[in-house]
């Protein structure tokens, strides 16, 4: 038994922001931006939500494979910013979409999370528990910033990337790996509520993304092409063997550090961080929803998906389109 992607899909705000904008909220430079991230303009919201854009994005994935929401069994939203602690996203997802008969729930693993939602949802498959899934990822970033910290405000997006994966008999998804590092989780962050009830009354803060910028890149440039790796020997390829590697959407140079790690030419690392910035845990569907509408996706084609970030989670796939 095999688990395929039949549908894409993605939604991102109407309001774009770019380089120059942030020029005036910040020190800094178009020309600095795109040096050091490839970033030129992303998405920000002034009033879509974590479930309204998922809501769009898995609706768009359902027409690509033509199916309907009354068929999905399982609905999985990987957020870290939902509007709401209770209920969960994708519940609100559930009802939006009139999925009733699916089994609905979030997980929360930062950058990683779809790419962890997506080997979630093929375990539940496997299993034989499920038929099949619609997994999304969806983020609005843009409200746990700090726009006066130019090390951060300039690299994030909002926006959402949706899914829908079926059982099949072959081809697929041929092997998985995911990994956590908590002992570094302090390198990128966000707090949450702080504690309030009649014994405890901490002062009130605003919670913002916190990173260490250099750690977080030599993570990355280290830890996923060991995990790119290890997925291709569990697959029994090689990296020249892939078609496309379908990557978070963090930064340029990560990428550009990434493919020289694994000797493969750069151009089979499709990119649209300088369109949308890093969406989290939407980077990944985002950008194979538009690799699909643009038909660069062939059957047969091999693609890995990588995804890392907070926590320190990341993780691969190989998949046979």
């Amino acid at each position: 038994m095999a688990i395929r992607i039949i549908g894409t899909g993605s939604a991102l705000p109407e309001k774009t922001m770019t380089n120059e904008d942030l020029t005036r909220l910040v020190d800094t430079s178009d020309e600095w931006i795109r040096e050091r991230t490839g970033i030129g303009t992303r998405h920000i919201s002034t009033g879509e939500t974590v479930v309204s854009l998922a809501a769009q994005a898995c609706q768009h994935a359902l027409e690509s494979a033509g199916r309907d929401a009354s068929e999905v069994e399982l609905l999985l939203i990987a957020t870290c910013t939902p509007e709401r602690g209770i209920p969960c996203a994708a519940c609100q997802v559930q009802n939006e979409l009139g999925a009733a008969q699916a089994a609905a729930f979030d997980l929360n693993a930062a950058c990683a999370g779809f790419l962890f939602a997506l080997n979630t949802a093929c375990a539940y498959i496997e299993a034989g528990i499920y038929q099949n899934a619609l997994i999304a990822g969806s983020e609005v970033l843009s409200k746990i910033i700090d726009w006066t910290d130019r090390s951060t405000c300039v690299l994030f997006g909002d926006g959402a990337g949706a899914v829908l994966v079926e059982r099949c008999e072959q081809g697929g998804i041929l092997a998985i790996a995911q990994h956590s590092d908590g002992n570094k989780g302090a390198v990128l962050q966000c707090d949450g509520r702080e504690l309030h009830n009649p014994f405890v009354d901490v002062p009130a803060t605003v919670p913002y993304v916190r990173m260490d910028g250099r750690e977080v890149f030599a993570f990355a440039v280290r830890q996923v092409p060991s995990c790119i790796q290890e997925v291709l020997g569990k697959a029994g390829l090689t990296a020249g063997e892939v078609d496309l590697y379908v990557l978070h959407q963090a930064n340029k140079r990560i990428i550009e550090g990434i493919s020289k790690r694994l000797a493969v030419d750069l151009d089979r690392f499709p990119m649209n961080l300088d369109r949308v910035g890093n969406m989290s845990s939407a980077a990944i569907p985002v950008l194979l929803d538009e690799l699909n509408r643009e038909g660069r996706l062939r059957e047969g084609m091999t693609l890995v998906l990588s995804g890392f970030g907070a926590g320190l989670t990341y993780g691969a796939c190989v998949l046979k389109w």
